[in-house]
């Protein structure tokens, strides 16, 4: 049932003047309302004036079993009444020991541990700590450095901050921890001069990661830190090859794999991990957002045998941890849901009609604004340019009217959340929908795209 108007209006006022948002400017509250989403159910979001809008987004690349999930809630729910909480510093609860067995067993490579969180980028901080420390003990106290990817996002604390390569988003928190290093992305789309020769352009992008460790000192730095499929900038997508030079790179220089999955896991490409899909083995996994469908807030880092034996010696200890890492309803409602995605053969579904979800958005190509479609599984992008022959892209006038003033609105009003953005200068749309869509789902997101994009046009 639909809220009331007078009770929609005091949480409106609320919103407005007391939640602090997470990534949006607080101004834009005061000149209109705020959206509001009361309830949801299975693909579809309800908004405080009882619109029906298609959750393009999985929320935030985490609904993967889909909104209204009983099972899931009541799992919770037993749980609570059963153990609501304790920690995992040194003790244990059945929950989370099942749940840290079972990502062991279905992660990648052998010996695994599971270190939980709260959250994704909770998980990349103990990534690179757990690095850190494993050189330490090691006998490599040098290597502390990382490696990533230009415009990828791995996390706001300042440690993964420092890891992300996104400049705007770290600027007004400077200085942050040193020893974070960029190299180039697997964007072929913004790289024509390689043309279709996609294998040569892998082999290319990938030996830039040797470069930079050649470059810092093969001696100091500590990991490497890469999506399956990097999220920021528009889901770029590793050609052919790529992660098998990368693999070989680290193993050479001995420098730590970590693959970010915080998004990519569970699902989001028709596998558990998605380091499985595209055919490599990390040293290191970080994962949260669908490992519960975002019914209960958890995270974890997995690392493998190589990783976690020195932690096995006699008196080491890992000195870090959450009050809620590991928390036993998150752990519960984590368990069900794998057994959910696993049940409903989820993980199959995306990997049958990813390639109709794809046939689907590529419709949109006969736009003159639509310039690329990219993405894999249920994840995907549509990069948006001012002229579509030379690929430019739009001025930062342009930009702040699509991404800030028009689309989001549009979009909701025409009955679609998911995501426009522009970082890095390029403004892509990004489409994640829960891993209970299908064929009637994707026509529905290709229409209101066309309709919206088609309105966005007419603006410029």
């Amino acid at each position: 049932m639909d809220i009331s108007a007078d009770r929609a209006s005091a949480d409106a006022t609320a919103a407005r003047d007391h939640l602090w948002m997470h990534f949006a400017r607080l101004d834009q509250g005061r000149q209109a309302p705020i959206p509001m989403i009361t309830r949801a159910e299975g693909v579809h979001l309800y908004d405080e004036r009882g619109r029906r809008i298609l959750d393009g987004l999985s929320g935030l690349f985490v609904v993967q079993a889909g909104h209204g999930r009983r099972e899931l809630a009541e799992a919770a729910a037993h749980q609570a009444e059963t153990l609501a909480y304790f920690p995992v510093w040194g003790t244990a609860t059945p929950p989370a020991a099942r749940l840290a067995e079972r990502l062991a067993h279905e992660a990648p490579g052998s010996g695994n541990r599971v270190f939980f969180t709260t959250g994704g980028g909770e998980a990349v901080e103990s990534a690179w700590k757990a690095a850190k420390q494993y050189f330490k003990l090691t006998g490599k106290p040098l290597k502390h450095k990382v490696i990533s990817r230009a415009l990828a996002y791995h996390g706001t604390p300042q440690g993964a901050l420092a890891i992300t390569g996104l400049p705007a988003m770290k600027k007004d928190f400077e200085p942050l921890t040193p020893g974070g290093h960029r190299v180039p992305n697997t964007n072929a789309y913004r790289h024509p001069e390689f043309g279709n020769d996609h294998e040569t352009f892998g082999r290319w992008a990938a030996d830039r990661i040797e470069e930079a460790i050649l470059f810092e000192g093969a001696d100091t730095v500590a990991a490497v830190f890469l999506e399956p499929v990097q999220n920021s900038g528009g889901c770029f997508t590793p050609p052919p090859g790529y992660f098998t030079r990368v693999r070989e790179i680290c193993d050479r220089h001995d420098v730590l794999l970590v693959s970010d999955e915080v998004i990519c896991a569970f699902g989001r490409h028709g596998a558990t991990f998605a380091c499985d899909k595209f055919g490599y083995v990390p040293d290191i996994i970080t994962c949260a957002k669908g490992m519960t469908s975002g019914y209960s807030p958890i995270g974890a880092m997995i690392v493998n045998e190589r990783v976690i034996e020195p932690f096995l010696r006699p008196k080491v200890s890992f000195a870090h941890g959450y009050t809620f890492g590991g928390h036993p309803v998150s752990a519960a409602v984590a368990l069900a849901n794998l057994d959910l995605i696993e049940r409903e053969g989820l993980n199959q579904r995306v990997l049958d009609l990813e390639s109709t979800f794809e046939a689907t958005l590529r419709r949109l190509l006969d736009l003159d604004i639509v310039g690329d479609i990219r993405g894999d599984g249920y994840f995907w992008a549509i990069e948006l340019v001012r002229d579509k022959a030379s690929r430019e892209t739009f001025s930062p006038a342009q930009r702040e009217r699509l991404v800030h003033e028009f689309l989001p609105g549009a979009m909701l009003d025409n009955g679609l959340y998911c995501r426009a953005a522009d970082r890095g200068g390029d403004v892509v749309i990004q489409l994640a929908p829960p891993l209970i869509s299908g064929p009637a789902e994707f026509d529905e997101i290709e229409q209101i795209l066309r309709h919206t994009l088609t309105q966005a046009q007419a603006i410029l």
